[in-house]
């Protein structure tokens, strides 16, 4: 594994852990820009969906760049946002530094995924993903809870001055650690747009959508859920998100090693897995043994899925930025569709309503791999996929490979 594929790694939790801190700090924020507690809320959905559509447009800016440059632009417009809202005074600039950070977040992530591909051979392409997609998995684990503690020892601010750090820290390893490339061959904007003509391109965004959607559904009400139904005290809810984490790293890994070679298979058993957790945290979410273990499921199979998603959208179109990026955005759709959908259900519901939505959305997710999954054979069109862009780009006016992988 090529050591950039760790320095990514950081780079991606730098930026997650930015995303998490205005969650772990309301209330400090809340009265530090003389806000609402909801309108701090406003601004996770603002981070969220900057993301998800301001995310392509600057991947769509950086990708004639050199990868290395690439990243480096990235860093600094996350860093600028970062700063902005390390400063803020007001509501209206606290506003504008999620807006800016959360599009140079999207953006990195796909020019990160992309540059994965290009720096690993075709058998390690999902543990590579794995790896860089353990920054996602570490900010859950780690980033949140650091943060939250930077922010009520030190004042909010502190928190994101420490985000800040890190993301120097991390551009610096990068241009280190990152070897220089040139920039992926392309035949400009419409080449790469061209290949979300494919329905199965579409078809694999949707299961990315509905796996994260299934969990976030869940994952974001655990709190209430734990103790306003399974009667666990607030400090220990806490510590069950530990937990929560650690089980998240652990499946990624796992999954990591098995998306080169069995991506849909992975992504189907996922999805079962976690249809049959949900269904159980929902049916027991009073008892606090089998709600605990149910819990620790969704965090096995749910986010983790990761790995096999971005092998399987990258087969089904390619492993450039923008194909990256967008993916990102349909993830983080996801993440919108279950979060929000979830707030409504417990409005109509109950709290047990979020644990059947995302039942009901794994359910969907699997009906959409279930007819790939049937007809699934090892073809010429994955191998070519497979392929890093590196090794084709080392193709001579011949066609024929330079070099094997």
């Amino acid at each position: 594994m090529p050591r950039a594929v760790y320095v990514l790694a950081l780079g991606i939790f730098a930026m997650v852990t930015s995303e998490f801190a205005v969650a772990g700090l309301m209330p400090q924020m809340a009265a530090g820009l003389h806000a609402t507690v909801p309108q701090i809320g406003y601004l996770i959905t603002a981070f969220a969906a900057a993301m998800a559509l301001g995310g392509p447009v600057l991947t769509v800016a950086v990708m004639k760049l050199p990868p290395r440059t690439a990243l480096s632009v990235l860093f600094a417009v996350f860093l600028a946002g970062n700063v902005l809202a390390a400063t803020a005074t007001g509501y209206g600039a606290m506003l504008a530094a999620r807006i800016v950070t959360g599009v140079a977040s999207q953006a990195f992530f796909g020019v990160a995924l992309s540059l994965c591909a290009r720096l690993t051979r075709p058998e390690v392409r999902g543990r590579a993903v794995a790896v860089a997609m353990n920054g996602l998995m570490l900010g859950t684990l780690l980033g949140l809870p650091l943060s939250t503690l930077i922010g009520e020892r030190l004042g909010w601010r502190a928190a994101f001055w420490a985000v800040s750090a890190l993301a120097l820290a991390a551009a610096a390893a990068t241009a280190a650690g990152v070897p220089r490339l040139d920039p992926a061959p392309s035949g400009g904007l419409r080449a790469e747009a061209g290949v979300f003509a494919r329905p199965r391109l579409w078809l694999a965004l949707a299961t990315s959508t509905l796996i994260i959607g299934a969990t976030f559904s869940a994952f974001s009400y655990f709190n209430p859920v734990l103790t306003g139904l399974t009667g666990f005290s607030a400090g220990t809810v806490p510590l069950l998100l530990i937990a929560y984490g650690a089980a998240t790293v652990v499946g990624n890994t796992v999954v990591g090693r098995l998306a080169d070679r069995r991506a849909l298979p992975v992504l189907a058993v996922g999805l079962l897995l976690n249809l049959l957790f949900l269904t159980g945290f929902a049916v027991f979410a009073g008892a606090p043994a089998p709600a605990v273990v149910c819990m620790l499921g969704i965090g096995l199979v749910g986010v983790t899925m990761n790995p096999a998603m971005v092998t399987r959208v990258q087969r089904a179109g390619n492993a450039g930025p923008l194909v990256n990026t967008v993916h990102s955005s349909f993830i983080t759709f996801g993440v919108m569709i279950g979060s929000s959908l979830g707030a409504v259900a417990i409005g109509l519901w109950g709290l047990r309503a979020p644990l059947w939505l995302g039942a009901g959305l794994a359910a969907t997710g699997l009906l959409t791999v279930l007819p790939e999954l049937g007809r699934a054979r090892p073809g010429a069109q994955d191998a070519v996929a497979q392929v890093p862009e590196a090794v084709r780009e080392s193709r001579p006016a011949g066609g024929r490979p330079a070099a094997r992988p």
